[in-house]
C-alpha cells in the first residue's frame, strides 16, 4: 500500500469520525427544534462560509457558479437535502444505530442505478452483493416484528434518495469540478429548506446557539476532510473504510442516546458492509 492510500485511508477514517458527532449533534438539536429550522440556520452558515472562500481571488466565484448541467445540479440540491432530513428525522425516531446500518445500503443502490442510467456494468459479483446488502436489510427492518413502524423505513428511502444522488454527482463530474458542485448542492439546499421554514419557525435559545455552532463546525470538518481523503487515493480503495462511520455512529448513539444495539441490527448492518466491501473489492 503506498503512502499516499494509507493519507487517504487515515484521512478518510477522521472524518467519519467527526460526520458521526454531527450527526449526534443533528438528532439532538432535532429533538428540541424543528429539522427544517435547524438545517436552515446550518445550510445557510455553512454556505455564507462557501461564499468567503470563493471569494479568495477575482472571478472565482462568477466560475464555480458556472455550470454545464444546471438541471442535474439543482436536482442533485433537492435530492441531497431530502435525504438528509430525511436521515435526521430517523436519528430521532429509530436511532442512530438503526439509521445508518440501513443507510449503509446506498453504495449498493448506486452500483445498481448507475448500470441503469450511466450504463455502468453490472458484474455477477455485484449483483451476489446487492443481494447480501439486501438480505442485511430484512435483517434489519425484521417485516414479522409488528412493533416495526413504517417510519422505520425512512433511512432505507433516505438511501435510494442519496444513491441517485450520488449517481448525478458523477454524472456532473465529467463537466463541472468539485468546488462548482459543492457550491450548488449547498445553495440549492438552503434555498430549498427556507422556503418553508417559516411555517414551523422555532426560535432558537441563546443557550443552544453553541451546538449550532458545533453542528456546522462538525459539518464542515468531516465534509472538508472527506473530500481531501479521495484526493489521496481512489474510491475502491476508501470505500470499505467509510463504513467507520456506522462504527462511530453506533458509539455515539450508545453512549449520548441510550440506543439499543440489538442482535438483528449488528448481523444485518455486517451483511451490508460485506456487500458494500466485496462491490470495492472488485471494482
Amino acid at each position: 500500500m503506498t503512502t499516499s492510500s494509507k493519507k487517504g485511508i487515515v484521512t478518510l477514517i477522521i472524518a467519519t469520525f467527526f460526520l458521526s458527532l454531527m450527526d449526534g449533534m443533528s438528532r439532538y438539536m432535532a429533538e428540541l427544534y424543528d429539522v427544517l429550522n435547524i438545517n436552515m440556520f446550518r445550510f445557510w452558515i455553512i454556505g455564507s462560509f462557501v461564499i468567503v472562500i470563493s471569494l479568495r481571488g477575482r472571478g472565482v466565484l462568477r466560475s464555480i457558479l458556472k455550470t454545464k448541467q444546471p438541471i442535474a445540479q439543482i436536482s442533485r440540491g433537492l435530492l441531497f437535502i431530502s435525504s438528509l432530513l430525511m436521515a435526521i428525522y430517523s436519528y430521532t425516531q429509530v436511532g442512530l444505530i438503526v439509521t445508518h446500518a440501513l443507510m449503509a445500503v446506498f453504495p449498493l443502490l448506486t452500483v445498481l442505478l448507475s448500470g441503469v442510467f450511466l450504463k455502468e456494468e453490472i458484474t455477477q459479483i455485484k449483483i451476489i452483493a446487492v443481494g447480501v446488502g439486501f438480505i442485511g436489510v430484512i435483517i434489519i427492518i425484521n417485516p414479522v416484528n409488528l412493533q416495526f413502524s413504517l417510519v422505520s423505513f425512512l433511512p432505507l428511502i433516505s438511501a435510494v434518495t442519496f444513491a441517485i444522488y450520488a449517481v448525478l454527482t458523477r454524472k456532473v463530474a465529467l463537466t463541472d469540478n468539485t468546488e462548482t458542485s459543492f457550491f450548488w448542492v449547498s445553495l440549492v439546499s438552503a434555498i430549498a429548506i427556507t422556503i418553508p421554514s417559516p411555517l414551523f419557525y422555532n426560535p432558537i435559545q441563546f443557550s443552544d446557539i453553541y451546538f449550532l455552532i458545533l453542528l456546522c463546525m462538525f459539518s464542515l470538518l468531516g465534509h472538508f476532510l472527506l473530500t481531501n481523503a479521495y484526493r489521496y487515493t481512489e474510491a475502491s480503495v476508501l470505500q470499505p473504510f467509510s463504513y467507520f462511520h456506522l462504527f462511530f455512529a453506533s458509539i455515539v448513539g450508545i453512549i449520548f442516546f441510550k440506543d439499543p444495539l440489538t442482535i438483528s441490527t449488528v448481523a444485518g448492518g455486517l451483511l451490508i458492509v460485506f456487500g458494500g466491501i466485496l462491490i470495492s473489492k472488485k471494482s
